[in-house]
């Protein structure tokens, strides 16, 4: 593809915005290295869909479990993180509304910039680690911290 051709191509956006408790009824361990959080966090990075967040009560016996809604929110703001997203949240309580999280993240949708790199194919397709960085105080970047890269030919 030449340059030109890549400037012209339109870059595909997908974004996700998942309401939830974030707590895992199936278990898989409290701490930052749950399977099943971090299979939907590689899943999302390697399909380029950025999650977008927004912490609501669970309800029943795992709704009133202190310790539980903290891990529930942590593996919410562990994706939103990890996918270039950002993680919602008004108290411990539900939220009166949704409207001002959408309208932030509506916001945001909007004022999107398109980053290109080139990245080393490996033998093998899999995620590789990125770090953007911008060099302005008043600057503030939310980017996925791995990219899915195709294998090298």
């Amino acid at each position: 593809m030449t340059r030109r051709e890549a400037r012209s191509a339109k870059a595909e956006r997908r974004e996700v915005v998942m309401i939830s408790s974030g707590i895992e009824a199936l278990g898989g361990g409290i701490d930052r290295d749950n399977p099943y959080v971090n299979k939907g966090t590689a899943d999302a990075q390697r399909a380029g869909v950025v999650v977008f967040t927004i912490y609501s009560p669970s309800v029943g016996h795992y709704g009133h479990s202190f310790w539980r809604e903290t891990i529930g929110q942590s593996f919410l703001s562990q994706l939103a993180d990890e996918t270039g997203g950002e993680f919602y949240i008004s108290t411990i309580g539900s939220p009166v509304s949704f409207a001002p999280f959408l309208e932030e993240i509506s916001m945001r949708l909007q004022n999107q910039y398109l980053l290109t790199f080139d990245a080393k194919p490996e033998k093998k397709a899999g995620l590789q680690p990125v770090r953007v960085q911008v060099n302005h105080e008043d600057a503030d970047v939310a980017a996925a911290d791995k990219v899915f890269v195709k294998a090298s030919m």
